[in-house]
């Protein structure tokens, strides 16, 4: 069996560098620690995610199983509630889950590109389900 530490960073396939990483930087407030032609790299607390220039068709789905996760405070994800409409992203979804392996609110954007994002104030660590 392979042994893995955790996750060093995913990627976010986009189409324009530029306009995304004005999205995640100016509008999310994820901090940028370097770029490349093809690649934006981002953290986000301790963690870190890239954007990814894509040749390939973006495919997204029309609802948000196929997503990136974002956990927040629940101060954070108050405040978000609030900046984003403000800045012209739309909630499209909200969810106050009780029960499953993430328990906890949620908030669902699409960037540019439509990728989905989701914003969590994540109410207890996950638990395995049987």
């Amino acid at each position: 069996m392979l042994k893995f530490e955790g996750v060093l960073h995913f990627t976010i396939p986009v189409k324009n560098l530029d306009r995304s990483e004005k999205f995640y930087t100016e509008i999310l407030g994820f901090e940028k620690i370097g770029r490349t032609a093809r690649i934006v790299f981002l953290r986000a607390g301790e963690h870190y995610f890239n954007l990814t220039y894509s040749e390939n068709q973006i495919t997204t789905n029309a609802g948000h199983e196929i997503h990136s996760a974002f956990r927040m405070t629940p101060q954070a994800y108050d405040e978000a509630l609030t900046i984003l409409p403000e800045k012209g992203v739309e909630i499209f979804k909200q969810e106050d889950r009780r029960s499953g392996v993430f328990v906890g609110r949620s908030a669902y954007i699409r960037d540019p590109d439509r990728n989905v994002i989701e914003f969590i104030d994540l109410a207890r660590e996950p638990m395995a389900q049987a």
